[in-house]
């Protein structure tokens, strides 16, 4: 392999990195937006975890997959699920105790970093989504970028500027690889 076939080989593989992490960054901002908040992807949403109350097995800041839907009444202790705390806040913890009462299911919740158990007990129409057990740990914090309007237009702009950029650098060495072949064709000639 000579050294121009090594160039363009990381020519290509630069340009394919670069597509498919713009690709990817359009997929995560208009997918957050589209969903009012968090991503969906194959039927899981995608939360972000602001707190440390489930560390070590789900840091601050990391991603973590959720399957919504389904009879919410179904949970047994040691489960993890994700409920409404109230109406603006969502909370992920693991069931230590199943209360039934006729029709209506409840489950006391904890932290698995929280000394005591949640003060209320949370009622299964509450309840929002399982946790599957996929964590990405820290990409939450970029998740959380990214859904503001500052970090929108940022992932948006920024990946196409670069995109841009290594194109016109691109087009600008072929134009002089090609220059250099004509001046050298002309001078032979």
């Amino acid at each position: 392999m000579n050294i121009n076939m090594i160039k363009k080989l990381i020519s290509n593989l630069l340009t394919i990195i670069l597509f498919v992490v713009f690709v990817g960054l359009l997929f995560i901002v208009i997918s957050s937006k589209a969903a009012g908040g968090e991503p969906q992807v194959f039927g899981y949403q995608l939360k972000t975890v602001l707190s440390g109350s489930m560390e070590p097995g789900i840091h601050t800041g990391s991603i973590i997959a959720v399957k919504p839907g389904g009879d919410m009444s179904r949970f047994e202790k040691g489960d993890v699920i994700t409920f409404k705390a109230d109406e603006t806040r969502l909370v992920t913890h693991r069931i230590t105790e199943v209360i039934k009462s006729g029709n209506q299911v409840m489950y006391r919740t904890k932290g698995d970093n929280n000394k005591t158990e949640d003060l209320e007990p949370v009622l299964s129409s509450n309840v929002v989504a399982e946790y599957t057990g996929f964590t990405i740990p820290y990409v939450g914090y970029f998740m959380d970028f990214a859904k503001s309007k500052n970090g929108s237009a940022l992932l948006l702009i920024l990946p196409g500027v670069l995109l841009l950029s290594y194109s016109i650098v691109t087009i600008w060495k072929a134009i002089a690889q090609i220059d250099n072949k004509h001046t050298k064709d002309s001078k032979t000639a």
